[in-house]
């Protein structure tokens, strides 16, 4: 019996990634989300170290990496800000296919949330991917809710959403409800599953 399909899901900043996610797991896949994979790899004593010999002690503190320095530092200096990806992307693929081969059998859909998918490397890994667009105002409202003030500044590393969906098998909509949203996603499921 084949692999799952392996789906690639991005899209802007507050344009409902997280949301679609959610949806497409009630449909029946299996998700996860690369924020969260970075999160757990910041804790590794792995990760830790190298930071430490590259910046200081002062970025982990304790003995545990202390996010908020280490996004002063990646956000004022871009070069650090490379080194950072070229040390935590090749681990997050590594742990994205160690995910991938520990799903269950008959598994037939699995979503990854990469919100750089097109801007990094991790594209070609996928058996297909979906970009969320959201009109701008939306995403500006939905910012805003979440304490982020405008979309520009955390756009910026970013491709448009124009963009990303020009690079995308498939583009989902969020403009309306959250019942427009689960239905669209509803009829797309059957393609994903299809994709492997």
């Amino acid at each position: 019996m084949p692999g799952p399909s392996l789906i690639g899901l991005t899209g802007g900043i507050a344009a409902g990634k997280s949301e679609v996610l959610r949806i497409l797991a009630d449909l029946g896949a299996e998700t996860v989300s690369t924020d969260g994979l970075v999160h757990e790899l910041l804790g590794t004593a792995e990760v830790r170290d190298s930071l430490v010999e590259r910046w200081g002690p002062e970025v982990a503190p304790d003995g545990e990496v202390d996010r908020a320095a280490v996004a002063a530092i990646v956000f004022e200096r871009r070069e650090e800000l490379s080194w950072l990806e070229s040390l935590l992307h090749p681990l997050v693929r590594d742990r994205v296919r160690e995910w991938a081969e520990a799903l269950p059998a008959g598994t037939e859909v699995a979503v990854v949330e990469v919100p750089l998918l097109f801007e990094g490397d991790m594209a070609p890994t996928f058996d297909a991917t979906i970009t969320v667009v959201a009109a701008d105002h939306h995403r500006m409202e939905r910012a805003a809710a979440r304490g982020h003030g405008s979309l520009e500044g955390r756009d910026g590393r970013q491709l448009t959403q124009e963009e990303k969906a020009a690079k995308a098998t498939h583009v989902v909509e969020n403009h309306g409800s959250v019942a427009d949203l689960e239905g669209e996603l509803e009829r797309l499921y059957p393609a994903l599953v299809a994709a492997r």
